[in-house]
């Protein structure tokens, strides 16, 4: 019994270093400012409309029963708003919040670690779940379906497996990548729910929100402006919020009008499309150094210093989204807009170049 209660020990200091608890009548304070703009009820998050309408369902039925909402699975892009909806989940359900990412779950004991101090009903969020390993993934499937763990207790002839009981909680994986998690893990979640870009208005309301609590003005046609040039992100309209709140302040009258907006954005080197100067180097790239394509994914990042990671879950979406690059089993192409809005004269180059007929 010594064994399994130091094996036990280990894993529960481990979990320290991979994941931070959040009770839900306290709230965190590191990164104060940007947890001042997250909001805090449903009623609160702006956009996703269905996926709203569902979720406050579906956790109205499991607060009325008292017991652990199902499993929840959130698919879409960076920015969109994956980590506030899994906490806005545990503080309408008053339940604890657990959030680590999978990459930071090296070994099975982080996840015993973890999972061995939960109480009832807590909201476990993992983001990235597309990277877990596959060693901690099986594990997870036990602790999902049976609320248990199995642990390996010994070496050799010697080990035996110990089951350990757990509270019934709710995991929450976040992804950006759905078609690289492993169908059997899919199949676990109960909920299945896709997060989409958001509309202009959307994206207006929530900066007009994320200014007043940040005490400072903004005119409709700047919030319009700031929202057409944000990628369809609340991420990324409340980072360009933050710098034309700077811009503001130091260059107007700490009001943040259409003229202050446009000088910033010009100095931020963000154009009317919302491209900032990195996607504009990729899309150079695919038509100065590789014909306009095809180029393979990682061949391009290479070529702009990227990690094919980013290139992929960041940059590309919103390239395709607005008709610029093309996937093709080949590889990418730019298309005649991204020509055009770069003021790139020269051919497109298609898929039958080359071809007679």
């Amino acid at each position: 019994m010594h064994d399994e209660d130091a094996a036990l020990d280990s894993s529960f200091s481990a979990a320290e270093n991979f994941s931070r608890i959040v009770r839900a009548d306290f709230p965190g304070d590191d990164d104060a400012q940007e947890n001042k703009l997250r909001p805090q009820l449903l009623n609160e998050f702006l956009g996703q409309e269905t996926t709203k309408k569902n979720l406050s369902v579906f956790i109205a039925a499991a607060r009325n029963r008292e017991e652990a909402l199902d499993h929840l699975f959130l698919i879409g892009p960076p920015g969109l708003g994956k980590t506030t909806l899994a906490q806005i989940t545990a503080h309408e359900l008053g339940a604890d919040f657990k959030i680590t990412s999978a990459p930071a779950l090296d070994k099975p004991k982080d996840l015993v670690g973890i999972l061995s101090t939960i109480t009832p009903r807590t909201v476990f969020f993992i983001d990235e779940i597309h990277r877990l390993k596959p060693a901690i993934e099986e594990m997870l499937y036990i602790a999902m379906e049976d609320f248990e763990l199995d642990w390996v207790i010994g070496q050799g002839a010697a080990a035996r497996t110990v089951r350990i009981p757990i509270p019934p909680f709710t995991l929450v994986g976040a992804t950006t990548r759905a078609g690289s998690v492993s169908t059997p893990l899919v199949s676990r979640f109960g909920i299945i729910e896709h997060l989409n870009y958001y509309t202009g208005e959307e994206l207006a309301s929530i900066i007009h929100r994320s200014a007043k609590l940040l005490s400072v003005s903004v005119d409709d046609d700047a919030a319009f402006l700031i929202a057409s040039c944000s990628r369809g992100t609340p991420r990324v309209a409340n980072r360009v919020l933050k710098r034309m709140r700077d811009f503001a302040q130091v260059d107007g009258r700490g009001r943040i009008t259409k003229d202050i907006v446009e000088a910033g954005l010009s100095r931020l080197e963000i154009d009317s499309l919302g491209l900032e100067r990195y996607d504009r180097t990729i899309l150079r790239s695919v038509i100065e150094n590789f014909g306009g394509g095809p180029v393979g994914a990682e061949t391009l990042a290479i070529s702009v210093g990227e990690s094919l990671d980013t290139l992929v879950d960041y940059y590309e979406p919103y390239l395709i989204q607005c008709g610029l690059l093309q996937r093709t089993n080949r590889g990418r192409l730019a298309t005649e807009k991204a020509y055009k809005h770069l003021g790139i004269e020269g051919a497109i180059r298609h898929e039958n170049d080359g071809l007679l007929f």
